[in-house]
């Protein structure tokens, strides 16, 4: 999933970039939920499990589906003279790939609290291999988180 998201924000780093689209103030806080879902999956996987990351992920979710779902019905009934804004990717604008992103990562952790219940909080064997996969990404969102403070304080 971090890695899912990494390539959704570095996609939208890119149409920044590339094509001149410069983000609303709704899509940095959209940027902001993404970030704060790879971090609560990061921390879930690298320390093993917590109430704290779980937590951290599912916040981010639900602010990353308000802000989303405010743009988007904002974008439903524009302001006279506003069109909606940037580039549709397979048919879908941001917003609406957001509104996506954090239903799909909500139901994610409603699936692993019901499927694992009570056994999600006991304390297991770590395992090196994805703690090790979830570092690398962990890097990758947070050169990302970098690289986009960057482009929005220029």
């Amino acid at each position: 999933m971090v890695v899912a998201l990494a390539g959704v924000l570095t996609a939208a780093l890119v149409m920044e970039i590339a094509y001149g689209e410069k983000p609303c103030p709704l899509c940095l806080l959209e940027r902001i939920g993404m970030f704060g879902i790879c971090v609560g999956i990061v921390l879930h996987l690298r320390r093993g499990p917590s109430v704290r990351a779980i937590g951290l992920g599912f916040a981010s979710a639900l602010f990353l589906l308000v802000v989303s779902v405010r743009q988007v019905l904002l974008d439903i009934c524009p302001r006279p003279g506003h069109s909606y804004v940037g580039s549709a990717v397979l048919g879908l604008h941001m917003p609406v790939w957001s509104v996506l992103v954090a239903v799909a990562v909500l139901a994610g952790f409603a699936g692993v609290l019901v499927a694992f219940g009570e056994a999600v909080w006991r304390p297991g064997p770590r395992h090196p291999g994805p703690a090790r996969a979830a570092g690398w990404a962990g890097l990758y969102a947070a050169a990302l988180c970098a690289i986009n403070l960057i482009t929005v304080a220029l």
